[in-house]
């Protein structure tokens, strides 16, 4: 194999979740892309859960796709087959290079290894999970950084945290920022924004939207909180609706009960991934307060539904937003304050709509793909 031949390379898909939440739709989008250049070179063979097989098959024609065994499904039994079973596969396969794709990694993996750490805020928004999961992550960064050859993040925000925080050496990070799938993530139809508000049961109601993770980081009782603020005396008090996982934060439901009784607010847990489109676009504005993101992937997909956008500045956030997204703060105050000038300001919803869309644009699987590759044939050189 010539030196600007791309290596094989194993990616383990072993961690990608059912729900194809944000590890899901990064795997699930890096691979869809890689299965489109795999003409310039790319060798690839990925391990997955036997669940993803058909999927993945379908995704990549020209790539070996392994089934793991069956007891991978179950975290523990995973972390454990990933320090012996994995190494063990990517001889087998004569991978020259190994990619995990959700921070951890053998420690001895007979080839060089390439590791995904999605964001930094286990170190720098610490309150904002619990003692276990804290200390999981923190110490798995740790050692990725520390075993890794090199080191994939999505924003030159994570980048910088990890340099700052943990002294990471900056010559062995490279900065991949995700894409999003502009067939799946579009500006919907009327017939798509119908079937959605039917389902819901929303009627003729408009709404605010929110798709994500129920984790304390994501702010959701403060957006509730500030959503009430903000409509409470309206004639026509727009709905909430937050979609997405349940996830751990006990405040949510504090802040549910505090909502006024003629108000709406909608919890239909996931939605079906052909009506996020319907979902994100048929609202007049998506809101995200986040305390930090490593990336900020939902933000992006409503961009690309031609949805305005109101978020926080904090960590990757603005590089993904720039000036196409408006910004609050994570305090419930400014939260109603912000909504109120957007729900008040069609024209100004419309601008960031058309500039968020825009912006989307610029975000492909097929760059982040690109950066992947190079980062292999470094790690292996």
């Amino acid at each position: 194999m010539t030196a600007g031949r791309p290596p094989r390379v194993l990616i383990d898909a072993t961690s990608v979740p059912a729900d194809r939440g944000g590890v899901g739709r990064y795997v699930d989008g890096l691979l869809g892309a890689l299965g489109r250049v795999c003409g310039s070179g790319v060798d690839l063979a990925v391990v997955s859960l036997r669940t993803d097989l058909e999927r993945y098959t379908r995704m990549l024609p020209g790539a070996e796709i392994i089934p793991a065994p069956a007891a991978v499904a179950h975290r523990p039994a995973r972390l454990a087959w990933e320090q012996t079973g994995l190494p063990l596969l990517a001889q087998q396969v004569g991978a020259q290079v190994l990619h995990a794709p959700f921070y951890t990694c053998p420690l001895r993996a007979g080839c060089p290894v390439t590791v995904t750490v999605h964001d930094a805020t286990f170190f720098t928004e610490p309150e904002h999970y619990d003692k276990s999961r804290r200390t999981f992550f923190r110490s798995a960064i740790k050692t990725s950084l520390r075993r890794a050859d090199r080191v994939i993040v999505p924003s030159k925000a994570t980048r910088d945290e990890l340099i700052r925080l943990l002294d990471a050496d900056p010559t062995r990070i490279d900065v991949a920022y995700h894409g999003v799938d502009h067939s799946a993530f579009h500006a919907p139809s009327e017939e798509e924004k119908a079937r959605v508000r039917a389902r819901l049961g929303l009627g003729a109601s408009s709404y605010v939207a929110f798709l994500g993770a129920k984790e304390p980081r994501k702010n959701v009782p403060n957006l509730i909180r500030g959503w009430a603020r903000a409509v409470a005396d309206r004639p026509d008090p727009p709905a909430l609706v937050v979609a997405g996982g349940q996830g751990h934060d006990d405040e949510i439901d504090r802040a549910v009960a505090e909502v006024p009784s003629h108000l709406r607010l909608l919890r239909p847990g996931y939605l079906r991934y052909a009506d996020l489109p319907g979902f994100l676009g048929g609202a007049l504005l998506a809101a995200y307060p986040s305390y930090g993101e490593g990336f900020g992937l939902p933000i992006l997909e409503a961009m690309a539904c031609a949805t305005p956008v109101l978020t926080t500045p904090r960590l990757s956030l603005p590089e993904v937003g720039g000036d196409a997204v408006a910004y609050t703060s994570e305090n419930p105050d400014q939260i109603a304050r912000d909504l109120v000038d957007l729900l008040d300001d069609e024209s100004r919803r419309l601008t960031l709509a058309k500039a968020g869309f825009d912006r989307a644009k610029e975000f492909t699987w097929t760059s982040s793909a690109e950066v992947h590759i190079a980062a292999w044939s470094r790690a292996r050189s």
